[in-house]
């Protein structure tokens, strides 16, 4: 489990086939600090696993199903990319509960300078609009935002200068895919709601028959 609060700008050292997966190797500093073989880390908003650690990078393998629902698929060599090492229990929780799987993909729409941040507006599928509320919490290639406007097909959020600076944001245009995770409090109140719908057999054929 991750906060969505990026610690670092990891590069893409290395990008190297293997089978329908792809190993990468990705330069790091402050990840690096107590990262062991087995460590989960988050890459971009994808939880993947550590498999070798060097003196200034780590390696992770990342399977054919991560491919095909992150932007894994873009990543090239010098690409820069977000890292977040897993939540320790007693740490400060300063984003939002992000488990670092990733639902779909957007497309940045528009990146808008305002006078002391930014404006940075996603389209996603329609069907994933139920777990998007106004104020509520969304994870944008791996960092914890809080959604400024929600409408159909798209939403915005707002990007203070720090996490201008210290994330990817800074290296995105118009037209490049982002990792998007829901919030999970979002997904289980949408599927329990759902349920509940779906068990219930009050229609409007019963009300008018119980003269509603």
């Amino acid at each position: 489990m991750f906060t969505g609060l990026i610690e670092e700008l990891g590069i893409i050292k290395k990008k190297t086939s293997q089978g329908s997966g792809i190993r990468f190797e990705i330069d790091a500093a402050i990840c690096l600090g107590d990262l062991k073989i087995g460590d989960s880390i988050n890459i971009n908003g994808a939880c993947q696993t550590v498999v070798v650690v060097n003196n200034n990078s780590f390696v992770v393998d990342t399977i054919e199903e991560t491919l095909n629902k992150t932007n894994f698929k873009n990543f090239e060599v010098g690409d820069k990319v977000n890292l977040e090492r897993s939540l320790r229990v007693g740490d400060r929780l300063g984003g939002h509960f992000v488990l670092g799987h990733v639902d779909t993909v957007g497309t940045i729409q528009e990146i808008k300078k305002l006078t002391t941040s930014h404006e940075v507006k996603i389209s996603f599928p329609k069907e994933f609009g139920k777990y998007l509320v106004n104020v509520g919490s969304i994870a944008v290639d791996g960092i914890s935002l809080t959604l400024a406007k929600v409408e159909a097909e798209n939403f915005s959020v707002a990007i203070i200068p720090h996490s201008w600076d210290v994330t990817n944001l800074a290296n995105k245009k118009r037209g490049d895919k982002v990792n998007l995770e829901f919030d999970i409090l979002g997904k289980y109140t949408a599927k329990i709601l759902g349920q509940k719908k779906t068990e219930s057999n009050i229609s409007e054929d019963w009300l008018r028959t119980h003269g509603f």
